[in-house]
């Protein structure tokens, strides 16, 4: 056996199989134990209130609601596909309760969390999955941009964005999700270039969910995901993505350095897909389902939950509240979704540019008399 074969056998596992090539793991930063303990972190202090606190449960809570009512109204039908964020809310509503006001998100097609923080109706992004557009908010009115399905191309749409924040003079930064899969991509290393060369106030959020479609993340990296940031210049940060308090403290942080010119930051939120990778994924065929369990017991809004009611800080009637605020969210948006009405097919030609082109105008032409030379056409 020559020394290529045998590395190659060592460091290669089966899915779902322990890793012991890995180094060990580090500590995550974590304000929030997976039992609902408050414990203290030496680098990142988080004062909040405790209307904050019921806030973020709220967030958190309504979030899955809408993933979940989104994921049953896709199998009936009713959406073409479907992105969960099961068991990632905490990452995604921590992450978005970070930004100030003026900065910038750049989402994937995952980030229904952070869109909700930014003000967004979820039947917007329903619409989308639907077929109906292509997303129907303002991202400049949000400070939210489109959802991206090409596979990192937002990381560099989010360090251009902010190196022209850098040239305005703007006191703002930009916050671009990724997940643990998108850091193969070479978009997403050429944004990290980019991004150091340049201090970019950009901060990169990888939600390292454990698999990315289905392959898992020891596979795919040989090291934690944050130490690749020492490779380009700048500081990483592993931070327990099921932990909300953990990670608005990490990403608040770390949009802080970015608008006072200490360049970027790459945070590894550690965080685990309970659900599918879309709704047309089967995660049965690539994990375990004692792992599954393993990672209930780490559930982000049980722990907010618990630590709520302990410390006295919420109680029963909130709860209910919530889900009744819950109940009620779910009835519109079902409602909404089954009453969306089908655009007009010649409404592809109407958005490509802010003045339609000859050209475009006569593709438009030919499409319309090809439908009306039908019995009954229509566009």
């Amino acid at each position: 056996m020559t020394a290529l074969q045998h590395t190659t056998e060592v460091v290669d596992p089966v899915p779902g199989a322990d890793a012991p090539h890995l180094p060990g793991q580090p500590d995550l930063v974590q304000l929030l134990t997976p039992e609902g303990e408050r414990v203290e972190h030496p680098d990142y202090s988080l004062d909040i209130t405790d209307e904050e606190l019921r806030g973020l449960y709220r967030d958190l809570a309504l979030v899955r609601r809408w993933d979940v009512e989104a994921t049953a109204l896709q199998r009936q039908g009713e959406l073409g596909i479907w992105a969960s964020l099961l068991g990632q809310e905490a990452a995604q509503v921590g992450a978005g309760r970070a930004l100030a006001a003026d900065d910038m998100a750049f989402p994937t097609y995952r980030e229904h969390g952070v869109a909700w923080t930014r003000g967004v109706d979820p039947l917007h992004v329903m619409s989308l999955f639907r077929g109906v557009d292509m997303g129907g908010w303002d991202p400049v009115a949000t400070r939210f941009n489109l959802y991206t399905v090409v596979i990192g191309a937002q990381c560099l749409h989010a360090t251009g964005y902010a190196m022209g924040l850098q040239r305005d003079g703007a006191e703002s930064a930009t916050l671009a999700f990724l997940g643990d899969g998108a850091t193969s991509q070479g978009e997403v290393n050429e944004a990290l270039i980019w991004a150091s060369s340049y201090a970019a106030p950009v901060v990169f959020f990888c939600q390292n969910n454990q698999y990315a479609i289905s392959v898992p993340i020891e596979r795919q990296s040989r090291a934690p995901l944050f130490h690749r940031a020492a490779g380009f210049g700048f500081p990483g940060v592993r931070v327990d993505g099921n932990d909300v308090l953990a990670v608005l403290a990490v990403t608040r942080a770390a949009l802080a350095a970015a608008r006072e010119g200490q360049g970027p930051t790459l945070i590894e939120a550690f965080t685990y897909r309970m659900g599918a990778h879309t709704s047309s994924d089967d995660p049965s065929r690539y994990r375990l389902a004692s792992e599954l369990e393993e990672w209930k017991l780490r559930d982000p809004i049980a722990r907010l939950k618990a630590y709520l009611s302990r410390s006295g800080k919420a109680d029963a009637a909130f709860f209910t509240g919530v889900d009744a605020e819950g109940d009620e969210l779910a009835a519109r948006l079902r409602k909404g979704t089954i009453e969306m009405p089908d655009p007009a097919g010649t409404e592809i030609f109407d958005h490509v540019y802010a003045e339609q082109t000859p050209h475009l105008a006569a593709q438009r032409a030919e499409f319309v008399a090809y439908h009306e030379s039908f019995e009954g056409g229509h566009q």
